[in-house]
């Protein structure tokens, strides 16, 4: 990680005031996302017309080129590009004062635009942010032909604050073209990211053809349907999003079968078009865990036992790392997998693996006595460190998710910190001294719904963790996003689940400033492009409601649009609602209790979010007379496992103790445990409250007996709401918890009469 800092004078002119007018029209000036390290606006523009000139030398033709395609879209012919011209020209120089590999200078006056930098890697970005102030038809030719372009004046340096920052994406749940995979990595470049983790195999699906073991990808490429492609289906009913891909279902023999894979001619190629946009694609072939798709078509090289694979109770069985034949094997894989993949970096995985017919195996016995390795977890590290000695051989480094450091792991290895319930992982590997790459499942797994907290939770994501010297921060290099594909079968639905919340992401890790209220005005600005650039991206929230609405006698829906252009529509019959649906264009009375379904329109016809509303017409709960309470709320919790909160026993709970807050108990006991809050919360006036009760796993929220809050189930940190009529004085609450081992995370907020969100006070909490 390398901290690139400005001379005083730009720093100084930088800091225009966010916040403040003159921020704002800057904001709406320069809608660059990730904004620029240093950026010093100026007046006037430099105006582009058939007649100017690209002025670059042959080290940079490859970014001249592309900057003369995107003028070309808009002005309907390419520039002349030459090595030296005089007058109103776009100059691309090689400047040796940029010390940064990625960094550049951009300088836009009314007479010239010049983008300066020592590499192409640093070109390349440099023509990035200029392409952000180009009109977002420069993206596809043939949209609207102009006789000019107008660019801002402006005075950039520029330069990333961490050296990794990646995106990853997961082809073995479901499977997705090589064209969208292309469309994947323009989307990268325009945002600056450098690295593109492509997960290749797993158990679902094996995607890369491997010459020397054929059937991995004859058969271990393809698989009937599965629970998650049921899942899938059933969720299609409501969204076609989730409709299984056809073009990647077959028939063989009878049966119907779902897949596909990649040759090594196509990933080639794909790497080529990543190269030219200095983007690095890391390949992983997981292993010694989520191996099925592998063992299954060679159990007599990879099992133990010589017996296919299957499913146990949480992982499936994994590779025997105690026979030569699975050493092999893996050198030949990860050996024609280093022919199409030229990064210094190769991916191993080494998560998840269920080692229990490890301890049963003779071999892994004899081999554990022989090499002196006193458990599992130690042979997977031998396993783990022996296959980074090849790698080192071929010239590549090995990065490993964070489970390679339970049996202990070289200093050499790259570590990749993703399980949010082991904090000290990434610290304790900095310490050591091994590099790593921060993906932690909360915020940074992009296949979590999202929801409207997402974006923000993306964008305030502190990279370093606390307890590391300033020293030791040097290790964490960076970060990346997880797309992990098991409920998303379609290329639409991979986009809505990354898109914008990678914009937050890309923002994090070049400029590492956090001005939300900035950052959100550039966004804004960032849709027209990502519609041109047909990405079927999340759109903006609608407010002014919660899921769950109470009034006393008559409530008001009223609907701000976030995007010019929406249509809001809705149903009260609960129908989906349609391009036929009725419009909601003025504020709605409602005085009944009733079932409201709405949804945002685009001009194109595309549906956003359909948001479930319930309205219930209530009295104001009366408060209970009770006396002799203490501070705090009662908890009794369970030690072990409950999948929704209705499973939760009424006997005799295995301890007991007093919280001062709403969080998750450190009394607690991980991994898996269920909690129940019992008491009153203190209200102190009468009003309708709003509850906003963030879980993961699962929750309930009852008060005065009502239900407020559903937020049942196992799943990722969410946030669901619901208001309930409370009087002044006691009431009675009901919080129950679930936890299934690696979220930890339990919050709960309130506002009243539309007031702003904020934590609930201690001293309404009583027992």
């Amino acid at each position: 990680m390398k901290l690139y800092k400005a001379a005083a004078l730009i720093c100084s002119l930088t800091v225009i005031g966010f916040g403040s007018a003159s921020a704002q029209q800057a904001d709406a000036r320069y809608p660059i996302i990730p904004y620029p390290t240093q950026l010093v606006p100026a007046t006037g523009s430099f105006t582009v017309t058939p007649a100017t000139k690209i002025v670059a030398s042959a080290a940079f033709k490859n970014e001249a080129g592309m900057l003369n395609q995107l003028l070309a879209n808009s002005l309907g012919k390419k520039l002349l590009q030459t090595t030296a011209a005089a007058g109103k020209t776009i100059s691309l120089k090689y400047d040796a004062s940029v010390t940064a590999e990625e960094g550049y200078k951009l300088s836009i006056t009314p007479a010239q635009v010049v983008i300066a930098a020592k590499t192409s890697k640093g070109m390349f970005m440099g023509v990035q942010t200029l392409r952000q102030l180009l009109p977002a038809t420069a993206e596809r030719s043939r949209l609207k032909t102009m006789a000019s372009l107008s660019l801002p004046a402006v005075a950039i340096n520029d330069a990333p604050v961490y050296a990794y920052r990646g995106m990853h994406l997961d082809v073995s749940r479901h499977f997705f073209s090589i064209q969208y995979l292309h469309k994947f990595v323009d989307l990268l470049a325009l945002y600056k990211f450098n690295k593109f983790h492509l997960h290749l195999t797993d158990d679902q699906g094996w995607r890369v053809e491997i010459k020397k073991y054929p059937k991995l990808t004859q058969n271990g490429a393809w698989r009937t349907f599965n629970n998650q492609d049921s899942a899938c289906m059933k969720k299609a009913a409501d969204n076609p999003d989730f409709e299984i891909d056809k073009s990647h279902i077959i028939t063989r023999n009878g049966k119907t079968l779902y897949g596909g894979f990649y040759t090594p001619a196509q990933l080639k190629g794909l790497v080529a078009y990543a190269s030219a946009r200095k983007i690095d694609i890391i390949p992983e072939i997981d292993m010694p865990g989520h191996m099925m798709a592998a063992i299954n078509e060679y159990p007599e090289l990879l099992s133990c036992d010589g017996g296919k694979s299957a499913f146990g109770e949480l992982f499936t069985k994994p590779i025997c790392p105690c026979q030569p034949s699975t050493f092999k094997f893996a050198q030949d894989v990860y050996s024609e997998i280093m022919d199409i993949f030229p990064s210094k970096f190769i991916h191993i995985g080494g998560d998840e693996v269920d080692r229990s017919s490890w301890a049963k195996s003779e071999e892994c016995k004899e081999l554990m006595k022989k090499e002196g390795l006193k458990n599992t977890a130690e042979l997977q590290s031998y396993f783990i460190n022996n296959m980074e000695k090849f790698f080192i051989s071929k010239g590549r480094k090995l990065i490993g998710w964070d489970e390679v450091l339970e049996g202990g792991v070289t200093k050499t290895a790259y570590i990749m910190y993703w399980r949010s319930w082991v904090p000290k992982a990434p610290i304790e590997a900095a310490k050591l001294g091994n590099k790593v790459i921060m993906t932690p499942g909360n915020p940074l797994y992009f296949d979590t719904p999202p929801d409207k907290n997402s974006v923000p939770n993306v964008y305030n994501f502190q990279i370093i963790p606390n307890g590391l010297t300033a020293e030791e921060g040097k290790n964490i290099i960076g970060a990346q996003a997880n797309i992990w594909s098991e409920y998303i079968p379609t290329e639409n639905r991979a986009d809505y689940m990354f898109m914008p919340r990678m914009t937050a992401l890309a923002e994090v890790l070049w400029t590492h400033k956090q001005d939300y209220p900035s950052y959100q005005q550039r966004l804004m600005a960032q849709y027209s492009r990502l519609d041109v650039l047909k990405v079927h991206y999340r759109l903006p929230d609608l407010g002014g409601f919660l899921s769950s609405n109470v009034f006393t006698d008559e409530t008001k829906l009223d609907i701000q649009k976030p995007l010019p252009g929406l249509t809001i529509r809705y149903t009260t019959n609960g129908t989906l609602p349609t391009a036929a649906s009725t419009v909601l264009d003025k504020v709605l009375p409602i005085t009944t209790s009733q079932r409201i379904r709405l949804a945002a329109f685009k001009a194109d016809g595309s549906m956003g979010d359909v948001y479930d509303l319930q309205y219930q017409k209530q009295t104001l709960a009366e408060p209970v007379n009770t006396f002799q309470l203490k501070d705090g709320l009662a908890c009794t919790e369970y030690k072990q496992l409950y999948k929704n909160t209705s499973l939760l026993p009424t006997g005799k709970p295995d301890t007991s103790f007093v919280v001062q807050s709403i969080a998750v108990p450190k009394e607690a006991e991980a991994p898996s445990f269920a909690i129940k809050f019992r008491g009153y919360f203190d209200i102190p006036a009468d009003g309708i409250y709003s509850f906003y009760l963030t879980c993961d796993d699962g929750g309930t929220l009852k008060i005065a007996d009502r239900m407020v809050v559903d937020n049942d189930g196992l799943h990722a940190a969410i946030e669901k709401n619901g208001q309930v009529a409370l009087r002044k004085g006691l009431q009675p609450v009901a919080l129950d918890f679930i936890e299934g081992g690696g979220g930890y995370a339990l919050k709960l907020k309130y506002s009243v009469n539309g007031s702003e969100p904020q934590d609930i006070p201690s001293a309404w909490l009583k027992h």
